[in-house]
């Protein structure tokens, strides 16, 4: 079933699985704010039923990134240009960032697991977008890169902190700083990429790992996934009383037992 079909974005649901799609292959899955809306649109759209969320692109490229039409004095039709939202005030930009930043911030959440099938380029907000996701199954020809310094600044689509999650302080900052290309093995080596396969095997891959994922309780799902989300906030004795209040829901919920 097809819920979303617009501005280079496609979602369908398949009982509990939704699939997102980057469609805007000619442009390499280029992105835009009007794409931006349309993904957090896709968010608001899932049906309750809805467990795993796969985010894929068509085409030899996930995601090329910002929309080169972005940098140009008009910018997007009926859009803000650049130079518009550096003129507006300290409260205008920072809601129109915010804005921009939904599309990225909707696949953490705790009833859903999300899995990125990424293949080809991912830069810059295509990076971010990748790691927006709670998972990444990576085609052995994908290439990462966050080049945002290199235009004057700075990733701001909620991608900074999966990064120093996954791969550390010091490398997250040299693959920013730097802007250069993080291939499949550093991917998979580093922890970016939780599997990289062959590129003809990207689809099976995802398909099997969302198989995966349903095949166990959703509700142990949505509460480990909680557990795990919040230990980096936890000290150590906090996290063993939020796992004992989760376990402590686990066996009511599988006992009947209710308040």
């Amino acid at each position: 079933m097809t819920l979303l079909d617009k501005d280079g974005v496609q979602l369908t649901v398949d009982d509990a699985v939704a699939t997102v799609t980057l469609s805007r292959p000619a442009k390499r899955n280029a992105q835009s704010p009007a794409m931006w809306r349309t993904l957090a649109e896709a968010g608001r759209s899932l049906p309750g039923s809805v467990r795993v969320v796969v985010l894929r692109a068509e085409g030899k490229s996930f995601s090329a990134g910002l929309d080169r039409q972005a940098f140009t004095p008009e910018g997007f039709d009926g859009e803000p240009s650049f130079i518009d939202l550096a003129r507006g005030s300290d409260a205008e930009l920072d809601a129109t960032i915010a804005e921009y930043q939904d599309a990225f911030t909707w696949w953490r959440r705790n009833d859903i697991v999300s899995i990125a099938a990424v293949q080809g380029h991912a830069i810059g907000a295509g990076f971010q977008l990748a790691l927006a996701c709670d998972l990444r199954v990576c085609a052995d020809d994908v290439q990462f890169a966050m080049r945002e310094t290199s235009l004057g600044l700075v990733p701001d689509l909620t991608g900074t902190h999966p990064l120093v999650g996954l791969v550390g302080y010091a490398r997250a900052l040299e693959i920013c700083a730097t802007g250069r290309f993080v291939h499949a093995d550093e991917a998979e080596r580093t922890g970016l990429a939780n599997l990289v396969v062959p590129a003809a095997e990207l689809d099976g891959a995802v398909s099997d790992l969302a198989a995966a994922l349903l095949a166990a309780d959703r509700g142990a799902v949505i509460e480990t996934k909680a557990l795990l989300r919040g230990a980096a906030d936890r000290t150590y004795e906090e996290q063993r009383t939020a796992e004992r209040a989760a376990q402590a829901r686990r066996l009511r919920e599988l006992a009947g037992v209710t308040d």
